[in-house]
């Protein structure tokens, strides 16, 4: 059994609304059922889907936990009042249904404001998301985003044995909507962005031609990353988009060796009441940091610790 209170922001609404923004995962049909079957009381009493509930109202829900419960335990890296951190798995989107935010919504159901992402990953890209825990850091950390005042730390393995160990790369990108892909070019073309990216080798592995990066974006766009170093030479293993499928196979990877393991909030201008969030960087890899767990540590990246 789960019991929820009713906050001022639902005083005079209907139950099965409250019910269903607690609960995103649930569906509307087994909502019904569980109120025929009288698994949903209001202070202790049995009610049915046209009830109006009120603030300091006490929610009774008798609802198998698989049915309520994220499909994912969340992975939370930090956590304050107005922002939380978490890692996120691989094969999972950051919006969307049954995504990491809806997991993010189901277990803060009971919050007056529900946790918003920030920024994206991509669906099989690991590594930590950004969600704020109010509208006045949402707006804050959207801005800070836009101005390139939160840096982002990638970590890759890639195939081959860059020759310049430290790099800054800039090209341009296209974006086909239509296609779900992007394409880069040397020079500038209508329709393509500027974009920016960093690189250090980590650390290189001869016999298999591998090597693991560190990636810092200076600019953020769809599948840059990915995109980029394919297009100097260097494809992310699993990347089965801009990829080789043979070097994929080689290796039995499924799903890009890609992870945003580090976020540092560098702010050049003023972020008010999250000022105190500046200068503070949060890691799960112990890579110029404190040290991480092992366990923590993506598979074909253990080579560096």
């Amino acid at each position: 059994m789960k019991e929820l209170n009713v906050s001022e922001k639902y005083n005079g609404k209907k139950l099965c609304k409250f019910i269903l923004d607690s609960f995103p995962h649930l569906s509307q049909n087994m909502l019904y059922k569980a109120l025929r079957q009288k698994d949903i009381k209001i202070d202790g009493v049995r009610t049915n889907k046209d009830c109006t509930i009120y603030t300091g109202n006490k929610i009774q829900v008798y609802i198998a936990d698989n049915l309520l419960s994220p499909n994912i335990e969340l992975d939370i890296v930090y956590e304050d009042s107005n922002i939380l951190i978490i890692n996120k798995p691989s094969n999972i989107e950051v919006t969307g249904n049954d995504s990491l935010t809806t997991n993010v919504h189901i277990q803060y159901s009971n919050s007056d404001f529900l946790p918003m992402p920030c920024h994206r990953l991509d669906r099989n890209t690991t590594g930590l998301v950004i969600f704020a825990k109010n509208k006045a850091s949402q707006d804050i950390l959207f801005e800070k985003f836009k101005n390139h005042e939160i840096e982002k730390h990638y970590i890759c393995q890639v195939y081959g044995i860059p020759k310049i160990k430290h790099q800054t790369l800039n090209a341009f990108l296209f974006k086909d909507t239509k296609k779900s892909r992007v394409y880069i070019s040397d020079s500038c073309k209508k329709g393509y962005q500027t974009i920016i990216t960093e690189y250090f080798v980590r650390s290189s592995d001869k016999q298999n031609n591998t090597s693991v990066l560190e990636v810092i974006l200076h600019t953020g766009r769809t599948h840059q990353i990915r995109a980029h170093l394919a297009h100097i030479g260097y494809p992310i293993i699993g990347d089965g988009k801009y990829g080789s499928n043979e070097i994929n196979k080689k290796f039995k990877c499924k799903t890009q060796n890609l992870c945003s393991f580090k976020i540092k909030f560098k702010f050049s201008t003023p972020a008010g009441h999250l000022n105190y969030l500046n200068g503070k960087e949060f890691s799960i890899l112990p890579i110029g940091s404190a040290s991480s767990p092992i366990d923590d540590i993506p598979s074909w990246a253990k080579t560096l610790f």
